[in-house]
């Protein structure tokens, strides 16, 4: 099972990452986020990373990646992770990758969804998504929240990463 762990910092800088293949020239990058306390971090970003609203991320931006803290790591500094999900940080709303379980509460128990009927339900690739989103990894859209514990929205949207 994937466990989603996110970084949030400022894009500093953008690179061509390469690899051994010449067909994939061009298709994967290397971002460097830096935190408010100095922290680094470098993200491999692959065309199967999911961006969210597909926005061009740029050297500036606040960004938050999500990678998988299941997976082996290269013990380097700064630490370099395979990024899962990017989102470019907007006031607007507020964004919260992770596993939601039977009850549709977060795996840190902070947050709790109540779908509503215009709440969008979507797949990955845009396409309507039909089943129950309980006890899936979901990127969660949305605005304002209660301030209990946990805190409840109605999403704006929901996006569900079917494990392949």
């Amino acid at each position: 099972m994937i466990q989603l762990k996110p970084f949030r910092g400022t894009v500093t800088d953008i690179q061509d990452y390469f690899t051994d293949k010449s067909s994939e020239a061009g298709c994967r990058k290397f971002i460097t986020l830096t935190d408010e306390a100095g922290a680094i971090v470098n993200f491999v970003v692959s065309p199967s990373t999911y961006v969210l609203d597909q926005e061009l991320i740029q050297p500036g931006d606040l960004v938050t990646g999500y990678y998988d803290a299941n997976l082996p790591v290269i013990l380097i500094y700064p630490p370099q992770y395979q990024a899962l999900i990017l989102v470019k940080e907007n006031p607007y709303r507020q964004v919260k990758a992770d596993y939601f379980n039977e009850q549709l509460i977060s795996s840190d128990g902070l947050l709790k969804l109540n779908i509503d009927p215009s709440t969008q339900l979507r797949l990955t690739n845009g396409q309507a998504f039909t089943g129950n989103p309980a006890n899936r990894n979901l990127i969660v859209v949305y605005g304002p929240a209660t301030k209990s514990i946990p805190a409840q929205t109605t999403p704006y949207q929901i996006i569900v990463l079917c494990e392949t």
